[in-house]
């Protein structure tokens, strides 16, 4: 998502510090351990109404025009002549099991301008209606700001399909001109990568096609600017396009060290570049996990909240006496003439959506394809899985069903609010009690994969459309279900902790302890007040 700058620390948190942005991890074939790519995304802004968007794919006349519309703001930039043929999308996962994501770096200022006509939302569905392949997919991108300019701050989108995987990163020129500067990068098999608000790519193959691909004045761009000296095998993305800053550091690429800290941890990856100490080295563009990852771990993985480092957001005073590991906005804050940050996890209350997807080259797409799909913040959120070959998008995430200016019981994205937002007034409480339904609904699913890939897989053999229409009724089944248990949990959360009570198993009301650290913050700041007294030696009252 686009960066919004802070109000308190603007010159502080320059580029990379942000209101609303993203995460993404990146797995190739060989780090998953069943051998799909995988690709996820956590889509965070306060605005942002999670939902699961699905157009259908075609054929087109020669004449027909495809509207641009700003992913970010809705507004209209113009017309372009679309595709001959067109495919099906559901989500950020098209009919090939080809899925393309995001985070917003925007990079320096000048190049932020926009001087084109396709915005980089624009970019990932299009490219998504109009390409098999991940190296498709750049082909089609960068045509098309070639073709028609770009239109949006610097980007860099996860790329991937069955057999492999992308990094793409990407800038405009600057006021007044056309086109855009991008490097495109393969991830090694067997590694995995993240991205969260700032660019990573760096050094990478100039004569080596199969692993890097680039716009051809890359680097003569960055010499004529001013952004880079030296040799053309020591040019550099990040510093010439996407200078590091603090906050860059501490509330974007701390998330991707999380994740590289928890999946391979045996590299002992220090945390002294994300602290932004003086002459830390930078974190690699990918490492290799201590084990291959499963979509469950996946999941996990975009489940953080910095748990068991210096940055654990559930130790200090600020996550109150029920440990919330959130911190509500504005992320920057000044107190007697020093600037403070509030840290930025992978999870986050402002999330629209998230997902997993699994990419499996072995199946036919409408089998193979899964986006595990889910509304809200990805700690509380419900994943679902999703097939690629679906007709329609289930209700309750279908475009349509609801807004972000009305609460609406039919939706899944204020539904998962509704509890979720009530869940963070007593966090350490609640959230045992959300996981237990989130648990038990995933891990329904993961157990039930198999016996749906052979379902369709048997329905696929004697006739596609079957499956499709398999698939289809099961999602929309699924979804129901999980509608319908989520109220009743939110149900439950009001019944059980109402008023600040608690009631135990047998539903009686009690009323435990707040924990002790956190009686002692009172007393601390409020003891000679609040303080029991003996009570003697008091004056008679006057007649």
């Amino acid at each position: 998502m686009r960066l919004k700058p802070l109000v308190l620390l603007a010159t502080l948190l320059t580029a990379g510090a942000a209101l609303d942005a993203c995460t993404n991890l990146l797995v190739t074939k060989g780090a998953s351990k069943d051998g799909s790519t995988m690709i996820t995304y956590a889509a965070d802004s306060h605005t942002l109404y999670g939902e699961l968007y699905f157009k259908h794919g075609g054929r087109h006349l020669a004449s027909e025009m495809r509207d641009i519309v700003e992913w970010d703001t809705g507004k209209f930039l113009g017309r372009i002549p679309e595709a001959p043929v067109t495919y099906t999308r559901v989500g950020n996962m098209n009919e090939h099991q080809l899925v393309i994501a995001e985070t917003t770096f925007g990079g320096r200022k000048e190049l932020q301008v926009p001087s084109g006509l396709v915005d980089y939302g624009s970019l990932i569905y299009i490219g998504l209606e109009r390409a098999k392949t991940a190296r498709e997919a750049i082909e089609v991108m960068t045509n098309l700001v070639e073709t028609y300019g770009y239109a949006s701050e610097g980007e860099s989108f996860s790329i991937a399909d069955p057999n492999e995987v992308w990094i793409l990163e990407m800038i405009g020129k600057g006021k007044g001109q056309k086109g855009a500067l991008w490097v495109a990068y393969k991830l090694p098999d067997g590694t995995i990568s993240a991205h969260a608000n700032q660019a990573r790519i760096r050094q990478f193959p100039q004569n080596d096609p199969k692993s890097a691909l680039f716009s051809k004045d890359l680097i003569p761009f960055a010499r004529k600017a001013g952004y880079f000296k030296g040799e053309d095998k020591d040019f550099s993305f990040v510093d010439a396009y996407a200078p590091l800053s603090f906050g860059s550091l501490r509330g974007c690429e701390a998330r991707v060290w999380s994740i590289f800290n928890r999946a391979a941890k045996s590299q002992h990856i220090s945390m002294d570049y994300v602290k932004a100490e003086k002459g830390a080295k930078p974190m690699p563009l990918f490492v290799k996990p201590d084990q291959k990852l499963d979509v469950r771990d996946a999941m996990e993985l975009m489940r953080d909240h910095f748990e068991g480092t210096d940055f654990d957001m559930t130790k200090d005073v600020g996550a109150g006496p029920y440990k919330l590991p959130y911190r509500w906005r504005p992320m920057g804050f000044k107190i007697d003439g020093q600037d403070y940050v509030h840290e930025r996890a992978i999870s986050t209350q402002q999330t629209g959506f998230s997902f997993v997807t699994q990419s499996r080259s072995w199946l036919p797409d409408p089998v193979g394809g899964v986006i595990w799909f889910g509304v809200d913040d990805t700690y509380l959120t419900v994943y679902q899985p999703i097939s690629c070959g679906i007709k329609e998008a289930p209700k309750a995430f279908a475009e349509g069903t609801g807004n972000f200016n009305e609460f609406n019981w039919d939706s899944a994205f204020w539904t998962f609010n509704f509890v979720s937002n009530y869940t963070y007034t007593r966090w350490s409480d609640m959230i045992v009690d959300v996981q237990k339904v989130q648990r038990e609904f995933e891990g329904g699913y993961l157990a039930d994969q198999p016996e749906v890939d052979r379902m369709a897989l048997d329905l696929y053999k004697q006739n596609p459309t079957l499956a499709r229409d398999y698939l289809t009724q099961l999602a929309a089944k699924n979804s129901s279900q999980l509608m319908a248990r989520w109220k009743k949990l939110g149900e439950f959360l009001i019944w059980k902790y109402l008023d600040g009570n608690v009631r135990n198993e047998k539903g009686e009301v009690t009323h435990p302890k707040a924990p002790e650290d956190w009686l002692r913050c009172i007393v601390k700041d409020h003891g000679d007040v609040i303080k029991v007294k003996k009570v003697e030696g008091l004056a008679p009252e006057e007649e």
